[in-house]
């Protein structure tokens, strides 16, 4: 009914969870999930965080005890290490713990969430905590299953992820509460057929696929928004609409389709270059190439980029639609070329969109007045020069 809202474009916008689901996010070593887990600790709107660090680098937890009481939550404006519950089971800890720890965690955030709060779970990583039941099962002389994992192995994995969801508190006032699990998977060799990973997608309902070809283009969050897929869209698609704006889902469409369009028209570039493309396809290229860099793309240690509110990404995401619906049909009437469009000084401002403050959400009407301006002159002087001809 309510989704789970992060800040972070990708997330929000595309691949979105609700309130009391589940998510995974698998990826290899260096993808960026520890950094994204941070960052739905940091921004997302749930009242209780319950962070879990288990069998990962202790330099991890440290970072969170130094940074979180510095950073202030912007729903309740207080320090956010007010509302975290830390687990630290790093690396160096005994194995054993390592299998409690996970469970040690969700039943922290039962507690909370019989009292009636909203809790987040984060755990990083599922895929320590499995390999930890592998050398317990081992030791116990069980018989193993899969790449020498115990049989139970699913079980265990979906125990631990069907603890979420949305209840009714018993107390005195009617009020419903949440659980939402977001785990992190570190396949070997970020191969994504092995046990724990296929085992977790059966239970989880939203699936951010970490890319290391993203990582190393510098495209951070690395999500890739052609694996990815999130079963709640259908879900929360009256809450967008009421609450952001009745296009969004829409708009979201929209940008999607255009990213799967890209995505068949590379083939073609790269095997016959760019030239053979008619004018609308390059347009889309043009289009998807801003979806990726200027919306897609986000920077975590930015002060204004590391959070994005609904009603901001709406905006950016409908400056970027604006833009190559009103190219598109000037394109169609054979008024302007990619290459003049390319040179708008409105597309830098679109690019520029993401560092502008909450406060002043306003400049995006002007950035989209002056889309159309831009637009609308260089159509004049190409039927100018026509009627003179």
């Amino acid at each position: 009914k309510e989704p789970l809202i992060t800040g972070q474009r990708v997330i929000d916008t595309f691949f979105t969870i609700a309130k009391g689901g589940t998510a995974c996010i698998p990826g290899p070593f260096g993808s960026g999930k520890t950094v994204v887990q941070h960052q739905l600790s940091k921004w997302c709107n749930a009242e209780i965080i319950v962070f879990i660090g288990c069998g990962e680098r202790g330099n991890e937890m440290t970072d969170v005890l130094l940074e979180f009481p510095e950073l202030i939550d912007p729903n309740s404006g207080k320090p956010l290490m007010e509302r975290t519950v830390l687990i630290a089971n790093t690396s160096n800890m005994p194995v054993a713990a390592r299998e409690a720890s996970v469970f040690t965690g969700i039943t922290i955030a039962e507690y909370y969430r019989d009292m009636g709060y909203n809790v987040a779970l984060m755990a990083d990583s599922t895929s320590r905590w499995a390999e930890a039941m592998r050398e317990i099962s081992g030791r116990l002389e069980e018989m193993p299953g899969e790449e020498g994992f115990p049989a139970y192995l699913g079980t265990r994995i979906a125990s631990f992820y069907e603890r979420s969801g949305r209840v009714k508190c018993l107390s005195s006032q009617e009020q419903e509460a949440t659980i939402s699990v977001i785990g992190a998977v570190s396949p070997p060799g970020g191969d994504l057929s092995e046990p724990v990973t296929q085992n977790t997608l059966r239970t989880v309902q939203v699936y951010w696929s970490l890319q290391d070809k993203l990582a190393y283009r510098r495209h951070f969050p690395a999500i890739d928004w052609l694996k990815s897929y999130s079963l709640y869209l259908d879900q929360l698609s009256d809450y967008f609409q009421e609450e952001v704006s009745e296009d969004f889902i829409h708009l979201r469409t929209t940008a999607m389709s255009i990213l799967q369009e890209e995505s068949e028209l590379e083939e073609t570039v790269r095997l016959v270059g760019i030239d053979a493309l008619s004018k609308k396809e390059r347009l889309v290229l043009e289009t998807a190439r801003s979806i990726r860099e200027d919306f897609l793309h986000q920077n975590a240690f930015d002060e204004i980029d590391t959070y994005t509110s609904m009603k901001k990404q709406y905006l950016m995401l409908d400056l970027i639609i604006f833009f190559h619906e009103m190219a598109k049909s000037a394109i169609k009437e054979d008024y302007i070329s990619i290459e003049q469009l390319n040179k708008l000084p409105a597309k830098s401002q679109i690019a520029r969109a993401k560092y502008i403050p909450e406060e002043k959400l306003e400049e995006f009407n002007k950035i989209k007045d002056k889309i159309k301006e831009q637009i609308d002159s260089l159509i004049s002087k190409k039927s100018g020069k026509d009627d003179e001809l």
